[in-house]
């Protein structure tokens, strides 16, 4: 049971999940700073003071949960946004990647591409 735990646990799946759980956090820790001290203040200025948590029906507190929804709108299309960015950036560098890492033509290959080439253009004639 103990040799069938450690091949799970330290399978480079689980730590590559750990890694990205921790990483994940950070990461929150940091969309949500941009969203309450960038994003939320310049909503504020476009839209005026938008703040749905003093609405209520009878005792529920509905207004919490829209101002809960509200900032994951909020977030999420910020993810959104950061997350397209990135993607743009990678395949930028994937295409100059691309280009620089093209294998050297082999003189042989440049022969043989000029002899079919000359082969083609005798059985057009």
């Amino acid at each position: 049971m103990w040799k069938d735990f450690k091949e799970f646990a330290f399978k480079g799946n689980v730590l590559d999940l750990a890694v990205a759980v921790v990483i994940g956090a950070a990461f929150g820790n940091i969309v949500t700073s941009l969203v309450e001290n960038i994003i939320t203040p310049l909503v504020g200025i476009l839209l005026g003071d938008i703040d749905f948590t003093s609405i209520k029906l009878g005792e529920l507190l509905i207004g919490n949960f829209l101002q809960s929804v509200f900032n994951f709108l909020v977030i999420a299309f910020s993810i959104f946004i950061f997350i397209r960015l990135l993607s743009r950036f990678k395949r930028k560098e994937d295409v100059v990647a691309a280009t620089q890492d093209a294998p050297p033509v082999d003189s042989k290959e440049v022969l043989l591409e000029e002899i079919r080439d000359l082969l083609k253009k005798q059985a057009n004639n």
